[in-house]
């Protein structure tokens, strides 16, 4: 059988990776996690960062099956709606994206006809659903921690790990967000570091500290042995701890109000008001 094919894009502005992950013998293709450009001065979307996708998907003739998220992104916002329009494929996301949604629903008040029960999606994927990809298939592994939704893709030896780890450098991700739980995420990064030691993990984001280049591949012998929170020598209780007084002193992402708006809705921008206009919500003194 052969191996996929994996085509990172970097947005630099969000410090967020996205991939094409290809079967070349088919060439079928499933996206995960893109961006959508916005300007949190003037309230405009773009789609540069997309169209390099879209260009490069129609450059290599590919035919996208799959657009998916690792969960709902709360430090940029999904291009998935427009990537659906530009190339066709299904969205799909974590079930317990629905939880996710009640929660939010409720702080931004949005309108009542916004449904909590998943239905902007294709698909509500869970734990250990296999995703047709040509000959290939992708595998779900559900880790919550991050947020309740939290998923990964793994296909061969390669996982898509979105938010739940970081470069070993970097760390892991926080655990305040509604629904996040460190002893949750804990549980989680273990089942995922007992997958065997050459497995490429592919990070959705890098924040290199010092003068590293930016990366975004690396393995589980590295993670288990050199991650600054999660590593072999750390136990649940040390990682729980470490969380708790780390979270508490970190500012909320810069596209957090925007970004979780739009992601909840796979990608779509909100309802045109009778004049054709759209608005995010700003909820004062809430977080």
């Amino acid at each position: 059988m052969s191996e996929a094919l994996i085509q990172p894009f970097f947005d630099s502005t969000t410090s967020t990776f996205s991939y094409v992950v290809v079967d070349p013998a088919t060439r079928q293709a499933a996206i995960i996690d893109s961006v959508l450009d916005y300007d949190p001065k003037s309230g405009r979307t773009s789609t540069d960062h997309a169209d390099q996708l879209v260009q490069w998907v129609k450059q290599q003739a590919l035919s996208v099956q799959w657009i998916l998220e690792t969960h709902a992104h709360a430090d940029h916002l999904s291009a998935a709606d427009y990537l659906k329009a530009q190339l066709g494929g299904q969205t799909a996301i974590g079930a317990q994206i629905t939880e996710v949604q009640y929660v939010f629903k409720e702080l931004f008040q949005l309108e009542s006809a916004f449904a909590t029960d998943g239905r902007q999606f294709d698909r509500l994927l869970r734990d250990g659903d296999q995703l047709p990809l040509g000959h290939l298939s992708l595998e779900v592994m559900h880790l919550p921690g991050h947020t309740p939704a939290d998923v990964a893709y793994k296909i061969g030896d390669a996982v898509f790990v979105g938010d739940t780890l970081f470069m070993p450098d970097v760390g892991t991700a926080r655990c305040d967000f509604p629904g996040g739980n460190a002893q949750t995420l804990y549980q989680s990064v273990r089942r995922l570091l007992a997958l065997p030691s050459d497995t490429r993990l592919y990070m959705c984001h890098d924040y290199p500290p010092g003068a590293r280049d930016v990366r975004y591949e690396c393995t589980i012998a590295e993670q288990r042995a050199h991650n600054i929170h999660v590593s072999d020598a750390v136990t649940e209780s040390q990682f729980v701890a470490m969380r708790g007084t780390r979270d508490a002193g970190l500012a909320l992402p810069v596209l957090m109000l925007p970004a979780v708006q739009i992601n909840i809705r796979a990608g779509a921008l909100p309802p045109a008001d009778p004049q054709g206009r759209r608005f995010l919500k700003i909820p004062l003194n809430a977080l």
